[in-house]
């Protein structure tokens, strides 16, 4: 992501005190949301006072959209990656979703987040957020669709923006199905009490429904 929520003097402080500022927060908002989390209780815990906190940002807002940053940026490395790859389009999706379950495994806090603020009532919070996140996966769900177009893996009639959102939207669910205990629950009544231990069954069933979605006409 390339916009800057933080100031100049986050910058000059160490990696490790970064690392445990963004820890704590990333728990806080996650758990609390953007509401109700407590810059206080943050500060607190991280080792940090209050006044040295919004040294580093200028507000709240600045300083969750920081901790939002941190999380994406991790996702947005991936997915450059992906584009890049000479890989053809099942292939690259199947590197996604792999991603999708170990981050949300390894993350849960940062999709718990994720989570959390779709549902924030901030109309001006969630236009930034959307604007910054979303335009990261559109970007690079379109171009790996594009790409496979071109290369006639897929057929011709489909329009790449609409099947792009189609594929975000089955992702952003899988994500939350790791990570959030409702989606979690919801997931099992669906597929089986026993569906965490079935990564390898869920991404082969998802491998079918997405090709099928984008399958050549004969």
């Amino acid at each position: 992501m390339s916009m800057k929520y933080h100031n100049d003097s986050y910058d000059r402080i160490s990696q490790e005190k970064k690392d445990r500022i963004l820890s704590v927060a990333l728990e806080e908002f996650a758990t609390k949301g953007f509401n109700n989390a407590n810059t206080n209780v943050i500060a607190e815990k991280a080792g940090i006072s209050v006044g040295s906190l919004f040294k580093y940002f200028e507000n709240k807002e600045n300083f969750f959209l920081t901790i939002v940053n941190y999380g994406v940026s991790q996702i947005e490395a991936v997915l450059s990656s992906i584009v890049a790859s000479e890989d053809n389009l099942l292939a690259k999706i199947e590197t996604i979703l792999r991603t999708i379950l170990e981050h949300s495994r390894t993350n849960e806090n940062i999709v718990k987040l994720y989570n959390e603020m779709t549902s924030e009532g901030n109309s001006d919070l969630i236009k930034r957020l959307s604007s910054d996140m979303e335009t990261i996966s559109a970007e690079a769900y379109y171009q790996v669709i594009s790409q496979a177009k071109a290369a006639g893996e897929v057929a011709k009639d489909i329009d790449e923006k609409v099947f792009a959102f189609a594929l975000d939207n089955l992702f952003m669910s899988l994500q939350f199905s790791y990570a959030s205990e409702y989606y979690k629950e919801r997931m099992k009544i669906y597929i089986g009490e026993d569906v965490f231990d079935k990564d390898e069954l869920i991404i082969s069933e998802m491998l079918k429904f997405i090709s099928r979605a984008f399958s050549i006409e004969s």
